[in-house]
């Protein structure tokens, strides 16, 4: 037999395909939701890789509430570096939406495009890898982290007491995962 070609589609998932079978399950509004919600991460990378280039290239965006401008804006404004691979070991690396060191003021800023409550402890983590892939010890910088999503700005300044615990369950899970790497 001679397959059809659909070479546009390898290496792509369906929404609805057979490595996900739970959707067998779904009535009709599941599904819908299933759907929407794919379709809203979609334009949720778009809006990050637009909101990167905006920032590389400098270009502010009008002043407005508007989550996307405020994010950008405040990006450049602070001159900040977006997308940026905070890593401490293959286990425990993350990448930051935008973030600065300068100063002794760790900035990390995060754009939410999603409905969803978004927690701070996300920009937590992101301090606790800089620190540990920096041996920055964060007792001795400022540290501001922002969320930025629904046209608001939360603004977090963590202590040491709040990164410290973060960081040192990161070595340990860290050292754990090596010991029973063979194991696994």
């Amino acid at each position: 037999m001679v397959f059809n070609k659909h070479e546009n589609l390898e290496g792509l998932h369906a929404p609805f395909g057979a490595s996900k079978s739970s959707w067998l399950r779904y009535d009709d509004d599941k599904a819908v939701e299933v759907y929407k919600n794919l379709r809203a991460a979609e334009v949720g990378t778009i809006l990050h890789e637009w909101a990167k280039n905006t920032i590389q290239l400098g270009i502010k965006q009008p002043r407005s509430k508007k989550t996307i401008y405020n994010y950008v804006n405040d990006a450049i404004g602070f001159k900040m570096t977006p997308e940026v691979v905070l890593f401490y070991s293959d286990y425990f690396f993350g990448t930051t939406d935008a973030i600065c060191f300068r100063d002794k003021v760790l900035r990390i800023h995060d754009l939410k495009t999603g409905t969803k409550p978004a927690h701070m402890e996300q920009l937590e983590i992101y301090a606790a890898l800089f620190c540990l892939e920096y041996k920055i010890k964060p007792s001795e910088i400022e540290i501001e982290l922002r969320i930025y999503q629904n046209d608001e700005v939360i603004v977090h300044n963590p202590t040491a007491e709040d990164i410290v615990p973060i960081m040192d369950k990161i070595v340990h899970l860290n050292n754990i995962l090596i010991e029973n790497e063979g194991r696994m």
